[in-house]
């Protein structure tokens, strides 16, 4: 067990040399897993005499995800340097304060992204561009790189920084060392059964820590193939996993619904598709997925920064993510005192919410490495010594946890603590519901009310209806507010964009219907509606 746990990433792409099977496919592009090792070597190299003796060893990456993803990982790996994926949907300000936050001295790129840099004051950063002959040209004198040659990276190094998300400030980089990276790709390869012949269908972004830690990490552990889209496309999903022949792939919010919502097709149960593993999709569509597909999606849990994790197991109930681990407790963030136990009625709708979702905590050993230059959020973590994961949770008797989304989600209505997630999925019962987000707008008396974006069809009448017939329904918790869209809005990692939700609040270009105080019934919030008194004149409201 210790000699996997020091195992280096370094080492898991040495391993590959001489290994002439395919190994990386991209749209029209194939690579053997020596090839990939030999580009790593040749890469490696160059970085090594590029990168200032004496700075932190920090490589940008901000590209899509083409084959110089992962050759530019595996080339950090070998270097012993760190990859910081950069966000490409990030704008001016933030995307500058992205680099030079993580002291990138050299930023890998391609033309595609290269407007994005106009304008910014990037002082010491190295720029390379991939679809360039100057590029190739830098490499062609490495052609001859060996992946031995680069012997000096340890376990404890550095290989990632990758951002978390950004809703309350600035994006956190978290750190990742080549030991845990590789203890969690081994992780997954015996959870799931692994073998050198699946191949891994990275289709969500690869500067998100999903995409390396989940998908491409267990592939490098196994010395299996990993197949690559530039972008994440739902109408190509289903083609590509049979170009490539994919068994496995990861996904995060959305991805399932937009994959569900292509159109039907006679032979979709016929691909290779062993399983999916990743979060958010939900139980009815993962059931509609496994139908359809003839695919099984396993919803797991792993603290972004590495500091807790739940495992599925067989017997886990619908809905749940896995038992929790020695160590792992749903505790109330202002007390410490651990939540007490769900109370489900007989359709499995969880009764007393208020009193047993809290946050999880690690309280035992965790291997959260901290972020990059940021002690505050070092401290806001550890607190009481213990690693808080930011994440609402609940558990029933038999100790299962059920995710209950971001503690940021949290709403307080009328001195009642809520949890968004747990009024998201009463929503999206609501027959017109194709996707549900559920927040918080302030309040000038009450602190918050609750608002809804539903993405389908709404009739006013029909979900005040639905929502007197819910019975875990509480008083305090029926949208006040619902806003209508045709598609909800999504960030890069096709997560639902909370936090530009809230900050539009009612006054949006979208249809918004309320409910007046007093009033069961919801109509259309005019403008007068939206500057008077009992919608609220503070915030976004």
């Amino acid at each position: 067990m210790e000699s996997r746990r020091r195992t280096t990433v370094a080492e898991l792409v040495q391993a590959r040399w001489g290994d002439h099977r395919p190994g990386l496919w991209c749209e029209q592009q194939v690579l053997t897993h020596h090839e990939v090792a030999a580009g790593a070597a040749a890469r490696a190299a160059l970085l090594t005499d590029l990168l200032p003796r004496g700075t932190a060893p920090h490589v940008g990456v901000l590209l899509d995800n083409t084959p110089e993803y992962p050759l530019w990982l595996s080339a950090a790996a070998l270097a012993g340097a760190a990859v910081a994926g950069i966000n490409p949907t990030r704008r001016g300000p933030e995307l500058a304060r992205d680099i030079l936050h993580t002291e990138c001295r050299v930023l890998v790129t391609e033309r595609t992204h290269l407007p994005l840099l106009d304008d910014l004051q990037l002082p010491g950063v190295r720029l390379l561009v991939t679809d360039t002959q100057s590029y190739d040209d830098l490499l062609a004198p490495y052609a001859d790189a060996h992946p031995s040659a680069f012997a000096h990276a340890t376990p404890d190094d550095r290989i990632l920084l990758y951002f978390t998300s950004g809703s309350t400030g600035a994006p956190k980089a978290a750190i990742c060392t080549q030991g845990r990276l590789a203890a969690a790709g081994r992780s997954l390869v015996d959870s799931f059964g692994v073998l050198p012949d699946d191949v891994h269908y990275i289709c969500m972004p690869m500067f998100h820590g999903n995409a390396v830690i989940a998908d491409w990490a267990p592939a490098l552990a196994a010395g299996a193939g990993v197949a690559l889209r530039r972008r994440f496309s739902a109408s190509r999903f289903l083609d590509d996993v049979r170009t490539c022949g994919a068994t496995y792939f990861t996904y995060v919010g959305r991805a399932v619904q937009y994959i569900l919502a292509t159109g039907e097709r006679a032979d979709d149960r016929d691909n290779p598709l062993r399983m999916g593993f990743g979060t958010e999709a939900g139980a009815v569509d993962a059931a509609a997925f496994e139908r359809r597909f003839g695919v099984r999606l396993v919803e797991g849990y792993g603290s972004s920064e590495g500091g807790a994790a739940v495992q599925w197991s067989p017997g886990t109930p619908a809905g749940a993510v896995g038992r929790a681990a020695p160590g792992l407790a749903v505790l109330d963030p202002e007390t410490c005192a651990e939540c007490p136990p769900a109370d489900f009625d007989s359709a499995g709708r969880l009764l007393n919410g208020e009193a047993a979702i809290g946050e999880l905590v690690n309280r035992g050993a965790n291997p959260f490495e901290g972020y990059w230059r940021n002690p505050e959020a070092d401290a806001e973590r550890r607190r009481e010594g213990w690693y808080w994961t930011g994440d609402l949770f609940y558990r029933d008797t038999d100790g299962y946890l059920y995710f209950a989304g971001r503690t940021d989600d949290r709403l307080r209505v009328d001195s009642e603590n809520l949890a968004a997630a747990m009024i998201e999925n009463i929503v999206a019962r609501y027959e017109g519901a194709d996707a549900v987000a559920v927040y918080a707008v302030p309040d000038p008396v009450t602190g918050d009310q609750v608002m809804a974006t539903i993405a389908g069809d709404f009739d006013p009448l029909g979900f005040a209806e639905f929502l007197l017939a819910q019975p875990d329904l509480g008083t305090k918790m029926a949208p006040r507010f619902v806003r209508v869209v045709q598609r909800m809005p999504v960030t890069a990692t096709n997560k639902i964009h909370r936090a530009g939700l809230r900050r539009e609040g009612v006054r949006c270009a979208d249809p918004v219907w309320w409910r007046p105080p007093g009033e069961t019934v919801y109509r259309r919030l005019t403008p007068e509606d939206a500057e008077g008194p009992l919608v609220g004149t503070r915030g976004p409201v």
